[in-house]
């Protein structure tokens, strides 16, 4: 790998862009890239730097590091270099077999609150590979090791997520509006409010009434986490933290805002000790 490309990679890393490496690890017959050679593509399948081979190649490994990336999984593609380019009966002759994977910018949690839950949920969230930044007047930096502290920003205006970022709110109440209002207005892939239903039913109704559409409400998951039967406050971060993973490794789930089923001493329980926030 040459100091071009690393600096490249590196480069896309900071700016938290997801990309594929293409390796070419094997040949046979005729072709024009060899062992070793190495080839960038963006998220949209575009050849960025490197060299894989011609009209040949580069079409399907394009196409491989575009379907990597979805699947955010690596994989080896043979490429059959006799096959005819375009139908235009243009043999190239030989084949190669390329080693594609994709490199996925890190997932970022934006945090707003501060206690035992968002303490607990920052602890399992960088476990888990996220970065973490949480926003709190109250924030005390000791409680969130690892994580960017912003503590001086009452009206969060440093919460701009990424479309692929995950946001969740638990102020105690006292920054459910403000903060929701902001998060509302980016395209954070996932929202969720630490609530008990009926907080989270009186925030919804104060945002209706505010003029806020059906479909944006639609956004925020409140109550927060999937419905794993917990009571206490470590038990609420693992069940956001393992919505947090579903919605990130995009499979299906019953989350406690849908119709999940749970007994009555545990709702009354869980309700009672977010209500007490």
């Amino acid at each position: 790998m040459n100091t071009e490309f690393a600096e490249l990679s590196a480069q896309f890393c900071r700016q938290r862009i997801a990309y594929a490496v293409a390796t070419v690890v094997e040949i046979s017959g005729s072709a024009s890239a060899k062992p070793g050679a190495k080839a960038l593509f963006n998220g949209s399948g575009q050849l960025i730097h490197g060299w894989v081979g011609g009209g040949c190649a580069q079409t399907m490994v394009a196409r491989t590091a575009l379907a990597c990336l979805a699947r955010q999984q690596p994989v080896m593609v043979e490429v059959d270099l006799d096959d005819e380019i375009f139908g235009a009966g243009m043999p190239c002759g030989g084949k190669m077999r390329v080693f594609v994977e994709p490199v996925l910018p890190e997932p970022k949690l934006w945090l707003m609150g501060n206690g035992l839950i968002a303490e607990t949920l920052c602890l399992f969230a960088r476990q888990l590979g996220f970065a973490v930044t949480v926003n709190d007047p109250q924030v005390l930096a000791e409680k969130f090791p690892g994580a960017e502290i912003i503590s001086e920003d009452p009206h969060y205006q440093a919460l701009q997520p990424e479309p692929a970022d995950f946001l969740v709110i638990a102020t105690h109440h006292k920054g459910d509006y403000l903060s929701l209002t902001r998060a509302l207005q980016s395209n954070a892939r996932y929202i969720a409010l630490v609530a008990s239903r009926k907080r989270a039913g009186l925030i919804k109704a104060r945002l209706t009434r505010e003029g806020v559409a059906a479909a944006a409400l639609d956004r925020i998951r409140a109550p927060a986490g999937l419905d794993l039967g917990g009571i206490t406050p470590q038990e609420i971060a693992l069940s956001v933290i393992s919505e947090m993973v579903l919605i990130r490794r995009g499979n299906g789930f019953s989350g406690l805002t849908g119709q999940g089923v749970r007994r009555a001493d545990q709702e009354t329980a869980k309700t009672d000790y977010l209500e007490s926030l």
